[in-house]
């Protein structure tokens, strides 16, 4: 990640060894290092099979910059891919243009 950029991740709340929320201090620690290149923000999407309340403030409380419950649909997937690319002020004129071969 650290050798070329990275633009959005999604990232499993529950893996093995590490979880998703301590791979995402990780991350943002990484990013907060100072280096030659501005500063670049990757957009954290959690993905978690828990869809208790308070479950995405503690994915956002973490780094994480947006969440998905899982199964998700296509259509969230888009939502959350627009609000990553609004967030870094890129023009998207539909979610579908988000998505790998679609228009």
């Amino acid at each position: 990640m650290e050798e070329r950029g990275v633009d959005v991740i999604l990232m499993d709340c529950q893996m093995p060894f590490v979880d998703g929320f301590e791979a995402t201090r990780e991350i943002r620690q990484m990013e907060a290092k100072p280096t030659g290149d501005k500063a670049r923000r990757t957009y954290i999407i959690a993905l978690t099979a828990n869809a208790l309340a308070d479950e995405r403030e503690n994915c956002i409380a973490s780094g994480m910059d947006d969440y998905l419950s899982k199964p998700f649909r296509t259509e969230g997937l888009k939502e959350a891919l627009q609000r990553g690319a609004v967030a870094r002020g890129l023009a998207v004129r539909s979610a579908a243009a988000l998505l790998p071969g679609k228009p």
